[in-house]
């Protein structure tokens, strides 16, 4: 059996205190590959906000948002390799979420970006009730009576490494490191791929959702602290420039770029090179096959860039392995470790 590793946070700790970027930090520790990790993250909003009556402007700083457990030094990560993460379990840490509206902030209003003359979007918060056991999050509408009983479906919305040529980005940032990606995709099951940057790789995690349309339209999700187990791995001299998923019946890649064309034409161009290079093809007919068989779930269209994902059943591309297997492998870890 894999090392197994515990890392506790400090839920109760001040928001300034807490890591709101990736790269720039110090790592809180090391793992070694094939580790399976325990740990624990807080919601996008650090626990701030618990009733209706809390609304982001009021309660938050802007400057404390996001934060992360991380980062971790992966020993033996050097700039050239890829971390393996694969998700054994997502469980929500509270029987309750929360979700929100933000003054020009997600996709159907005016923002930064998308200057318009409209004043902002009431601001407003929902509470929901989890339940875990049935694996239910409660829909309550603020403004009638209707309730609604929804699929509990965790994720993570960020994940990532250090980025690229010493910057420091934030939190709220999605980019080639990962980061605030916003896919439904990165849930219990789900093998992220990373490319390592930095020595070390310094991996973060954080902003857990009980479940969140693709998309995330307003912006926020059903926020909440999560505790996760996950194995570790370092794929040794194999880059991958974008972050890229697989499940057991998927292969999946990711681009964030604005416009959201741009991100759409990044994840697709991955998978072409991916394609080819698992099945020996020639780019133009890799991109072929691509255009063919591929799905495009949108992750975010709210965050500083948008994040598209390329979907591809792995049945209809025969019998290949990426990786070398490394999801097969880490799956079996997971296998292993829940209760029968």
């Amino acid at each position: 059996m894999p090392d197994r590793q515990v890392h506790e946070i400090d839920h109760d700790a001040p928001t300034a205190s807490l890591v709101y970027t990736f790269g720039g930090t110090p790592p809180v520790t090391s793992i070694s590959p094939g580790t399976i990790l325990t740990t624990s993250t807080m919601d996008c909003f650090a626990g701030l906000i618990r009733t209706p009556d809390d609304v982001p402007s009021q309660v938050c700083d802007p400057r404390y948002l996001n934060p992360q457990t991380g980062p971790f030094f992966v020993e033996g990560a050097e700039p050239g390799d890829t971390v393996a993460v694969h998700f054994i379990t997502i469980e929500p840490r509270e029987p309750w979420g929360v979700s929100s509206t933000v003054p020009f902030f997600g996709a159907l209003t005016a923002s930064r970006d998308t200057a318009l003359l409209h004043s902002p979007l009431p601001e407003m918060t929902w509470i929901y009730e989890l339940d875990t056991a049935e694996r239910i999050v409660h829909y309550q509408a603020r403004e009638s009576g209707l309730h609604l009983p929804l699929p509990m479906d965790p994720m993570h919305g960020t994940i990532g490494v250090a980025p690229p040529l010493g910057e420091v980005r934030s939190s709220l940032t999605p980019g080639s490191w990962g980061g605030n990606m916003d896919t439904p995709e990165m849930r219990v099951g789900a093998t992220c791929y990373l490319g390592v940057n930095v020595e070390g790789a310094l991996l973060s995690l954080g902003d857990g959702h009980a479940r969140q349309g693709e998309g995330e339209t307003c912006g926020v999700a059903v926020e909440c602290a999560m505790d996760s187990v996950l194995v570790v791995d370092l794929i040794k001299n194999s880059p991958t420039p974008w972050p890229r998923l697989e499940s057991d019946d998927y292969l999946m890649t990711t681009g964030s770029a604005k416009p959201l064309e741009d991100a759409f034409r990044i994840a697709h161009t991955e998978m072409v090179h991916w394609v080819s290079d698992l099945l020996g093809l020639a780019t133009m007919d890799a991109y072929q096959l691509v255009s063919q068989i591929a799905l495009s779930p949108v992750a975010n269209v709210c965050d500083t860039v948008y994040t598209m994902v390329c979907k591809i059943p792995k049945r209809l591309l025969g019998d290949v392995a990426a990786y070398t297997d490394v999801h097969a492998a880490m799956a079996a870890v997971r296998n292993s470790y829940l209760p029968r």
